[in-house]
């Protein structure tokens, strides 16, 4: 059975899709562009704030359904520029300490909103 998962803790889905889809004891996680709820604009104009709000609404999309950051088995990062690994890199090892999750990311032609980054993430509770 499937549980739809939703939070005000980040940015209403704008678009026929989830925030999340907790399925099991996965729970899988749509891309989180760099949007603060509270305002619905970007974080900032910079990798490294965009990629900690999207990393932010990533967790509270996680915390919501019941699990931590610690439960997230894989990532998958989109990269406006992959000039900015190294800066969305020094980030995600704020939120993904000892045992990380396998990680994809990639660089791609255009992001929504023209966002610098957007993130993905599955995690397991079993």
């Amino acid at each position: 059975m499937k549980e739809i998962i939703s939070t005000t803790g980040a940015p209403g889905a704008i678009g026929p899709y989830s925030q999340a889809v907790k399925a099991g004891d996965f729970l899988f996680v749509s891309g989180q562009l760099p949007i603060d709820p509270a305002t619905g604009a970007f974080a900032g104009d910079d990798i490294t704030a965009q990629t900690r709000q999207s990393l932010t609404n990533v967790k509270n999309i996680v915390e919501a359904a019941g699990m931590t950051m610690a439960d997230v088995v894989r990532v998958g990062v989109f990269l406006q520029d992959m000039e900015h690994f190294g800066a969305m890199n020094a980030v995600y090892g704020e939120f993904f300490t000892g045992d990380c999750p396998a990680r994809a990311a990639v660089q791609v032609a255009r992001l929504p909103k023209d966002a610098l980054v957007e993130i993905e993430a599955v995690a397991y509770k079993g």
